[in-house]
């Protein structure tokens, strides 16, 4: 349920100037306009599964978007039923849309799939195990061409202009003289992209750590805590000692505890914090409006 201090689910991550929202509880458009979000600027919202929890900010995000300019379609993702729950929505309420929405079902999200891709990235969805249909999802840039080296260009008599770019982006060029260039000679080796993870509302399933592996941000629900076992388990979600368990055998940098539990009091989540750090060290409590940067690799060293 939302509190005074925390909406619903939701997760936002910005790459290259497009935004991607996951999931979009109750309170989002409030949470975006804090955080000056321009809402013409999402590309993609991906939504785990059709509880309300999950869900019910929907209506209000797509009608504050037809009051803005928008050109390009906006895609709605998820598993099966969400076109249902859209179309509905859209018909009781007489929504008027002034964009495109294409609505994306998953035909089988009980198998690892790419839901989206741009020439700078991949969304893939994986099956959790909840008591509805679930999945959770990665978002990874595509392997960066490598440093350049100018002092390399200038050795081999290219001259700094737009033959530097070509080359820095993967291209052959040929110098004035009349020679070719390789991008490899003036380029140090690829470089990974950075790599972001959401995992929400599960109880622990085969497939979770493959498909996070070495994430530089998990965001993971840690619900309940060790005393509260038999509620996870009834419910099909994650104490936080689990979601520690996961992180840990996926070799994330680091992890952030969502969803946790209403009934969770401030003294609860430093209990639920230190049971999950007991497993994997690098877990933080995710809040509300939290803002957080993952650099590059070559910068983060």
């Amino acid at each position: 349920m939302p509190l005074p201090n925390r909406f619903l689910t939701s997760a936002l991550v910005r790459n290259e100037g497009d935004l991607f929202l996951f999931d979009c509880g109750e309170g989002t458009q409030v949470a975006l306009k804090k955080a000056g979000v321009r809402w013409k600027s999402i590309s993609a919202i991906l939504i785990s599964h059709t509880h309300a929890d999950h869900v019910t900010g929907l209506p209000g995000m797509l009608m504050l978007s037809s009051q803005v300019e928008r050109q390009e379609p906006l895609y709605l993702i998820g598993p099966p039923r969400l076109k249902d729950f859209f179309d509905s929505m859209r018909r009781s309420l007489e929504m008027y849309l002034n964009y495109e929405v294409i609505v994306q079902e998953l035909r089988n999200p009980e198998q690892p799939q790419v839901v989206y891709e741009n020439d700078r990235l991949l969304i893939k969805s994986f099956p959790l195990r909840h008591t509805r249909v679930c999945v959770g999802y990665t978002l990874e840039e595509k392997q960066r061409p490598g440093i350049f080296y100018p002092e390399k260009a200038q050795s081999l008599g290219i001259p700094m202009g737009p033959l530097w770019n070509r080359l820095q982006h993967g291209q052959s060029i040929q110098t004035p003289e009349g020679a070719t260039v390789h991008p490899s000679q003036v380029l140090g080796p690829a470089r990974r992209g950075r790599k972001f993870a959401f995992v929400t509302d599960t109880a622990p399933t085969d497939g979770i750590v493959e498909a996070v592996a070495g994430a530089d941000l998990l965001l993971c629900e840690g619900m309940f805590l060790r005393e509260n076992e038999a509620d996870a388990v009834e419910k099909k979600h994650l104490m936080g000692c689990q979601a520690g368990e996961i992180a840990r055998k996926a070799g994330v940098s680091q992890m952030g505890l969502i969803h946790y539990s209403p009934r969770n009091t401030e003294r609860d989540l430093k209990i639920l914090l230190q049971e999950t750090q007991s497993v994997f060290e690098q877990a933080f409590l995710a809040r509300d409006g939290q803002f957080i940067q993952l650099p590059n690799i070559e910068e983060a060293s």
